[in-house]
């Protein structure tokens, strides 16, 4: 099966050896992305908000990248450090899907890349 590798440079750039996103048959996988700055590379954390929002940024990056929207997502996995957090996460998250939601999991772990409180990644399609 032939596909794509999709890189924004809106998003931040992979920190292992991984892509931002693959593309086959219409579908389109996005890795895991944190709350990086793509210009500064800082981690914008100040509130468990600004990160959500920083890290619903980025998968918007490689969605337009891809010419997708949040409309084509399909589903998404969301990792968290804290539960208790989950509460301000879903609401910001939330906000990025005003209809019809995809589907998802979201799972309390123990410890995030760079030890960022909130990872998120997607599929979508077309």
């Amino acid at each position: 099966m032939a596909h794509q590798i999709i890189n924004s440079s809106k998003a931040p750039a992979p920190i292992g050896p991984y892509s931002q996103a693959t593309l086959a048959n219409g579908t389109l996988y996005i890795s895991g992305q944190i709350a990086l700055d793509p210009e500064s590379g800082q981690l914008i954390n100040d509130t468990i908000e600004a990160e959500t929002h920083q890290v619903m940024k980025n998968l918007s990056a490689i969605l337009q990248e891809a010419g997708f929207g949040f409309e084509h997502v399909l589903k998404c996995s969301i990792f968290v450090k804290d539960l208790n957090n989950f509460g301000r996460i879903n609401e910001t998250y939330g906000s990025y899907f005003r209809s019809n939601p995809p589907a998802r999991e979201t799972v309390e772990v123990s410890r995030l890349p760079k030890d960022v409180n909130v990872e998120i990644s997607c599929i979508a399609a077309k």
